[in-house]
């Protein structure tokens, strides 16, 4: 990033900080990420996806919604990166993917609503 002169100096040394200031594209999937957390029943999903590998007929049982309902959440959760699939037969099962935005994620939801995950036996 080239050397930017800022109209005011408040005394900041701000202008170091340009060099490291990261591109707009990557704010982007930061935003698309930040997205999946504006509906309770994708977070909730999301949350029980950490912990287990499930089909669409248990999820929609486990959160008391329609199979095409818990369906919407997991093509948006899926889009943005959070979670994979995978097909067995006809079935197809659903988990979080393993990488540090899911996992960050994840530890984000359970500090914030105060849960604990639960113990694997």
């Amino acid at each position: 990033m080239q050397n930017i002169s800022l109209p005011h100096d408040h005394g900041q040394n701000i202008e170091k900080l340009s060099e490291r200031i990261p591109k707009v594209e990557e704010f982007h999937t930061v935003s698309d990420i930040f997205k999946q957390l504006c509906d309770g029943s994708r977070i909730r999903i999301f949350w029980i996806l950490c912990h287990c590998e499930e089909c669409v007929i248990n999820l929609a049982s486990l959160v008391d919604m329609t199979s095409p309902a818990v369906s919407h959440h997991l093509r948006q959760l899926k889009s943005s990166g959070l979670i994979v699939s995978r097909r067995v037969g006809k079935e197809v099962y659903y988990k979080a993917a393993d990488t540090e935005q899911a996992q960050l994620l994840h530890e984000i939801i359970e500090k914030l609503v105060e849960i604990s995950c639960p113990s694997v036996d």
